[in-house]
């Protein structure tokens, strides 16, 4: 979670046009799909979105420059504190899956390394993903609790907003993100640039394969795709 007096830090220096510490991504992700995105009133959809501010991908470009769109957060305190945090954007509480059949699934929360229960491919993957989570955040032991959340398609989320344009979709799922693609019908929503945080990076560039180009590592698992033009 990001502290009170960087935030107010933050809101001072944004009053006064500054964008210093408005960079909220990891790995200056935001900073990096600047070379890309640089345009006014985009448009983005993020998935893990957590409170909306701690590692955000979409903040800057939705503070500096005029996007607004949708975020996508499972934990049901974390989507609350996304709705305060960032009230120009759609927030939607659910956990992103492959069909619509899936109407809930159960996670395993980790703060922001929180995942869908089968997303490591074994119960002992999750646990191991889940304790290093808790440790390296120093979260405490109540942290890891398995709930049940609504589960959505990115299709049906997007088919309810109905975006005019789509420039960027960012996917943190914590190895849940073939399952979340493959809930995207391309046909219909097709963003002009995906980032995926992938835990296995041929998986998703198959999936994604016959219509985006895998341009760019922004880091040593976040992966930049872009749409081939039409």
């Amino acid at each position: 979670m990001i502290g009170y007096a960087t935030r107010l830090r933050r809101r001072l220096m944004e009053a006064l046009g500054s964008d210093r510490y408005s960079h909220l991504a990891l790995n200056e992700l935001d900073r990096k799909l600047k070379r890309y995105l640089d345009v006014e009133g985009g448009f983005f959809l993020e998935a893990g979105a957590n409170d909306g501010l701690s590692q955000s991908n979409s903040y800057w470009f939705e503070a500096f420059r005029n996007w607004c769109g949708v975020l996508v957060e499972g934990v049901p305190e974390l989507a609350r504190e996304c709705a305060k945090n960032r009230p120009r954007a759609k927030v939607f509480h659910a956990a992103l899956v492959a069909d619509d059949a899936t109407t809930q699934v159960t996670m395993k929360t980790a703060h922001l390394m929180s995942l869908v229960a089968g997303a490591f491919g074994s119960e002992a993957a999750d646990r191991s993903h889940v304790e290093q989570g808790i440790a390296v955040q120093k979260l405490g032991a109540g942290a890891a609790r398995e709930i049940r959340v609504p589960a959505r398609t990115l299709t049906s989320i997007l088919a309810e907003v109905r975006p005019a344009r789509f420039d960027l979709l960012s996917l943190d799922v914590e190895g849940y993100e073939v399952q979340a693609l493959k809930g995207l019908d391309l046909d219909r929503f097709c963003p002009r640039y995906i980032l995926v945080e992938a835990r296995s990076p041929p998986d998703v560039e198959r999936l994604l394969a016959s219509r985006y180009d895998h341009v760019d590592q922004l880091s040593h698992h976040d992966h930049l795709f872009a749409a081939r033009p039409c």
